[in-house]
Order: structure tokens, then sequence, then C-alpha cells
């Protein structure tokens, strides 16, 4: 296989602690060297495919715990293959892949089958995350040996709670025996009810049904509970409330094994945004006040929030749509995460871009247990380039995704994914100044 080299880039990557200009030799699929750039150096490698990366950003490959592709069953919203080309749009070379599709992913024959046609459309490496419960109806725990030996790193009943106290208890019990999270949606569903959006004045003004921050805490609440009971490892879900990152602060200064993540939107959103009945800004857990918003930065920026994860939910045009009431919950959000994510938090100097990055590659990676998000020697060589400088406008239209339900088109935002390697292979990459040569 030929080599690559990356030139005179500046590699960010938290993993080892480098930021620094660098080359970025590339072989055989994975990182060989990663070492000062020096202009007069020459790599007598055949076929060395040399790219200049002055100007440009050189991080590991975005990681992503939360990522919707909804087959099988539902392939008009989204399809794996269509899923991972938007995962490699917005940075992400590996990505989990929730349950709730139809039929779920309760067992292994299922995982087996998003895993061959993962293989097959040779995007962003595919990560299953099993059920906890047959068909996610909350009765019945699944196979979890069976579960984890097809390929998944973690269980949850995503898009629903599990309500059922004893059945977490033992899904709980279960996550010691095999070192992998169970993630929960927290959400009181007989409190969140027929519920729109976050109940407080915006709601009360659109006269729709209210979901309070509670449906979300005391779901959080009693899970913490069950954690320090069984000693089991509890992953929240889609952090979207100042009670709730309090709630996970304590029990970490408690030695709960508790971690957490939030959204981009999240993040860089409030209720505000569903002010004329916008269902574009309709997400389940519903976007907060402004105070929540102030507390989820604040749990990323002391460490309480463990990543940063998409929650990237494709819906059709004609479903999302619809009036506020009706209309789904969820965004498409994986190719404008990492820009979304650098205008709320780096821009207001809240974090600097080496945490953001740390958030979203070795972060999640080293939470979920995979190999990914470094760029250390002889690891996989997945790796984005990106451009600090230039800046662009967010137009649905032209999203890879099948799920254009965006509440963000139209802005700008600064920062640009221009380049995606993964396994060393060029997935895409703007405006390349490249040269071929067997000294280069």
């Amino acid at each position: 296989m030929s080599a690559i080299l990356i030139r005179n880039g500046r590699v960010i990557d938290p993993s080892q602690k480098i930021d620094g200009t660098f080359d970025l030799l590339i072989h055989d699929g994975v990182v060989e060297l990663v070492k000062p750039s020096d202009k007069k150096r020459s790599e007598k490698i055949n076929e060395l495919h040399v790219i200049d990366a002055t100007g440009k950003w050189v991080v590991p490959g975005f990681v992503d715990l939360h990522t919707h592709l909804r087959e099988p069953g539902r392939e008009d919203k989204e399809t794996i293959a269509s899923g991972t080309r938007a995962a490699i749009a917005g940075g992400f070379t590996s990505i989990c892949a929730m349950p709730n599709t139809e039929p779920a992913m309760d067992h292994g024959g299922i995982v087996e089958q998003v895993l061959q046609q993962a293989r097959r459309a040779n995007n962003a490496q595919v990560y299953p995350i099993g059920a906890i419960t047959l068909g996610r109806k909350g009765k019945e725990l699944t196979n979890f040996q069976e579960l984890f030996e097809a390929g998944c790193v973690g269980l949850s009943d995503d898009g629903d709670p599990l309500t059922n106290s004893l059945l977490m208890r033992r899904a709980l019990e279960a996550s010691r025996v095999f070192n992998r999270p169970i993630i929960q949606h927290a959400e009181d569903k007989a409190l969140f009810g027929k519920g729109v959006m976050h109940e407080g004045y915006v709601s009360t003004v659109l006269g729709v049904e209210g979901i309070p921050s509670e449906t979300e805490t005391i779901i959080i609440a009693r899970d913490i509970d069950l954690a320090a009971l069984t000693g089991g490892w509890l992953h929240v879900a889609h952090i979207s409330t100042a009670k709730g990152v309090d709630l996970v602060r304590q029990a970490k200064k408690l030695g709960i094994r508790v971690t957490c993540e939030v959204t981009p939107h999240h993040l860089a959103l409030t209720h505000e945004e569903l002010k004329g009945f916008n269902s574009m800004a309709k997400v389940n857990p519903p976007l907060r006040t402004s105070k929540d918003r102030d507390a989820l930065v604040q749990g990323v920026m002391d460490g309480t929030i463990d990543c940063i994860a998409t929650d990237h939910a494709p819906h059709t045009d004609w479903e999302k749509c619809a009036p506020l009431d009706t209309a789904p919950f969820g965004i498409s959000g994986l190719e404008t995460a990492f820009a979304l994510c650098y205008q709320s938090l780096v821009e207001p100097g809240h974090i600097s871009e080496n945490r953001l990055i740390e958030l979203m590659t070795s972060a999640p990676a080293e939470l979920i247990r995979i190999e990914a998000g470094t760029l250390k020697k002889d690891s996989i060589a997945d790796f984005v380039l990106v451009d600090p400088e230039q800046s662009w406008k967010v137009n649905a239209k032209t999203f890879v995704s099948r799920g254009k339900n965006t509440p963000v088109e139209g802005r700008v935002l600064p920062v640009k994914i221009v380049g995606v390697f993964k396994n060393g292979e060029m997935k895409f990459l703007e405006e390349e100044k490249t040269q071929r040569s067997e000294h280069a």
C-alpha cells in the first residue's frame, strides 16, 4: 500500500498531549510516525502521497457515542450507508449506532446485519449499542452476553427509558461483569406525558404542553442510587438540565461509577428556538433554559460531563415539517457538530480547541473502550483536516444525511472540515495540494 505524508499541519492529539507543527506519516493504513516538520527531510518510500497541510489542523477522527442510523426499519429517514457518509462529512470516523431500529437491535442477528451493512458501506466504523430489553419494551432483559459477543459496546433502550427499577438494577449488576455501560435515556414517561418542549414561559406563550426538568432528574437520581447499590456503570445519555449535571457531579465525588454526555444542540441552543412553533428545534430531551445551558457548559469545563455526542436523529421532511405538537423529536447533527461546539465553547473562551477535540476524540473512545481517537504510533490512521480560518453557512440541502432537519439552517459557523481519512484511505479532501514521488 502507498504511504501518505501530511506535511506542515498543526497536529493536535490530546491523547498524547501533542500540539505543534508536525509531519504525519501513514503507511499501510496505520500511523507510522508523527514528528516535527522538516522541509529538508526526505522519506524514502515508494508511491508517497504528500499533502501540504499548512494552515490546517490535523486531528484524530471524531468519535460519536450516540448516532441513530434508522436501519433496519426506517430507511426513508436514513440508511447505514447514508448515515456513515454523513458521519465522515462531519469528521466522525467512529460512531455508535443506537438500538431503536425496527426491529430493535436486541439479538446477535440484528447486530451482525448492521455490521455487515457498515462494512459494505466502507465509511465510518460502526459500533452497535444493543438493547437492554427485548424489543425495547422494558419487560424482559436481553441476552447481554450474546449482544456483547456480537460486537455491541454498550446497552441502551434509547428512545425510551428503562423505568423498571428491578430490571435496571439487574442491568447495572451485569455491567460490572462485562465492564460495559448501561446507557439510560433519562425520562419519567408519566411526567413527560404528551409534552412537546421544555416546560417554561415559551411553552406557556405557545400554549403547548411542557416537559419539566424533573422528567430527567427523577430518573437520573434513581439510577445513581441503583449504581451505588450495585457498583454498576451508569452512563446518562444527552444530559440537558442544570440539576441533572449537579446530580452527576455529586455522584462522581462519592465515587459512584457514572458518566454522561452532552449534545452540541443543548450546548448551543435554548427553548427560545421554538418560538414561532419551530419544529426543527423540537428534540428529546428538549432544549431548555439559558440557565440549564450555562450549567451544561460549566459541566464541560469542570469535567463532570465526559464527552460530546451528537444524538444524530434524522427525519423525513414531511414528518419534521408537521405542526409542532405532531412533528417527531430530533436533529440531524453529524455534519454541524464540531463547528457548532467550537462556536459555543471555544469562541466564547470556555474551553480550548484542544479540550474540544479531546471531548470528541480520545474521551469518548476511552469511555466506550474502543481503539480510536488517537494518532499514536501503530494506531489506525483515522484523522481529520480542519481549516480554522474557513467559516461556512449551514445549508441543509447539501447535507449528506437523508435527514435535512436542523434548527441552525442559515447560521454561519466557524472552522470547516476539509479532509477526512479512514484507515489511511482518503474519504474526501478539499483543495488538495499533493504530489506523488518516490522521494518527497
